[in-house]
């Protein structure tokens, strides 16, 4: 009988009416001959009100207190799939994240997996329920509530589905897949059959919001095989999978946009060694995350070192980094707030040439300025001024022939 490891997310989660047709749904994969294992997230907007109510209590709530608070948040959705699927007829039953045997590390709000026991899942499974699991949470060695950060039921389900070694792992969302580019932004994006991890990696990371990061990179790491997929419709959605052949035909896979983004730049800093690392050093002191990094140049003994972050970091990083700029004696820091960041992904880039040069060109032709440029083996990036990202978006989109197929006799 085949082991199939189901997620599903807020918003599939967000009503009554909502929680009742995930139930449905997961009878019918059961009456299709299947064991099931469902992880569910907290209902949506449940998650941020927590959070909002803990910071109107305590400005300042510790993280230890925060995981015990946050983890109530799916601990709720669980009883309630697990209610509703036994009034239907079926007999399920739902366990919290250490329930499951999901061990973590200590890093309360932010805790990663460290090893997953599902002896209980397993009985429950051999006795013929259905098991209905919190995601993004766990315990510690010391017996206490972690969570696993944003988007962590997808680090969940998918850790699960390895440890069980099961033979499909879905996660059902609000939306029918990964697309060439965000629906909204573009209104002719095509859902995509088939992305490698790679691929879904530097989309997740470029701003697509399908997908948490740190799950992509597990199943990478295992060989975790899944499918995005809508709650809301019976269709195929996305398997996101092992590299093949094949998808090297395809240059680009998909384009991601990241809004609400600022650049920063410490001007004529003297070309030595060490100097980069004080600067991201200073950073890091204040927990900022840094994005692209780029630096230009040698030039009479000095260089400019630019970078980019989330705009809501930029106050924090002037503060932290204009007293270091007096010490390494550099001309000055240049912000801009702002921005956006455009990419352009897929493993074919490793086998065509030009993609670089297609992409700067069309922006180029729509007379919109590139300000950074980052690249990897399979993406391209570039911060451009925020109210362009999206005719950039749909130029590029145009550019690279990613539309959706109109037929002849529609048009």
């Amino acid at each position: 009988m085949r082991l199939i490891v189901q997620k599903y997310g807020g918003t599939s989660v967000g009503s009554p009416e909502r929680i009742r047709n995930v139930a449905r749904k997961i009878l019918e994969t059961q009456q299709q001959g299947c064991r099931v294992v469902a992880v569910i997230s907290a209902m949506a907007g449940v998650t941020d009100n927590l959070i909002k109510l803990a910071r109107e209590t305590a400005p300042q709530p510790e993280e230890r207190e925060l995981d015990v608070l946050l983890a109530t948040g799916e601990q709720a959705a669980i009883a309630l799939i697990a209610m509703a699927i036994n009034s239907l007829g079926g007999r399920a039953i739902s366990l919290t994240g250490a329930e499951a045997g999901i061990l973590t590390d200590r890093a309360h709000t932010r805790a990663k997996i460290a090893n997953i026991t599902p002896r209980q899942i397993h009985a429950l499974l051999a006795e013929d329920y259905i098991v209905i699991v919190a995601g993004f949470q766990g315990q510690n060695a010391e017996g206490e509530t972690t969570t696993l950060g944003r988007g962590g039921s997808d680090l969940t389900a998918i850790a699960l589905a390895g440890a069980l070694n099961a033979d499909a792992c879905q996660i059902f969302t609000d939306v029918d897949g990964v697309f060439t580019c965000d629906p909204r932004v573009v209104s002719d994006a095509r859902k995509i059959d088939e992305v490698s991890y790679d691929e879904l990696l530097e989309m997740a990371g470029s701003g697509s919001k399908v997908m948490q990061s740190r799950a992509v990179e597990f199943a990478k790491k295992f060989g975790v095989e899944f499918e995005v997929r809508s709650s809301l419709k019976n269709a195929p959605g996305t398997v996101a999978k092992e590299e093949t052949a094949n998808m090297e035909d395809v240059v680009i896979r998909g384009i991601s946009v990241e809004r609400n983004q600022a650049k920063v730049m410490v001007d004529d800093v003297r070309d030595e060694p060490g100097i980069a690392g004080r600067i991201f050093s200073t950073i890091a002191r204040g927990n900022i995350s840094v994005d692209m990094i780029v630096q230009s140049v040698s030039e009479h003994g000095t260089t400019d070192v630019s970078f980019t972050m989330h705009e809501n970091d930029l106050p924090a990083a002037i503060e932290l980094l204009a007293p270091l700029v007096k010490e390494v004696q550099a001309a000055g820091l240049i912000t801009k707030a702002g921005v956006a960041k455009l990419s352009v992904v897929g493993i074919g880039m490793r086998s065509h040439s030009g993609v670089a040069a297609r992409l700067f060109d069309c922006l180029g032709r729509g007379g919109i300025n590139i300000q950074l440029i980052s690249t990897s083996e399979i993406k391209i990036a570039v911060v451009i001024d925020g109210g362009d990202v999206d005719r950039a978006a749909q130029l590029t989109h145009q550019e690279f022939g990613l539309a959706k197929f109109v037929p002849a006799s529609s048009l």
